[in-house]
């Protein structure tokens, strides 16, 4: 699993602000435009986030968390 610790807002900011500007007066378009990348970029930290969520209350908690948190396979 890998952590990213920058922002991607002002990333996700500018690429909003394009497909909107590549369809102006369709907002709908502009929206498709931009999730159709975004989508896929997010899917990997949402199974990350699932991961770690199942280590704090899934059916190893806690210990799953602890070998988690300290390297333990």
């Amino acid at each position: 699993m890998e952590y990213r610790s920058r922002s991607r807002t002002g990333i996700t900011g500018a690429e909003l602000a394009a497909a909107i500007a590549a369809h102006p007066g369709d907002s709908e378009a502009a929206l498709a435009a931009y999730e159709a990348a975004l989508f896929p970029r997010s899917a990997k930290a949402a199974s990350d986030a699932h991961r770690i969520l199942d280590l704090c209350i899934g059916d190893s908690a806690p210990f799953g968390l602890v070998d988690f948190m300290t390297g333990v396979s």
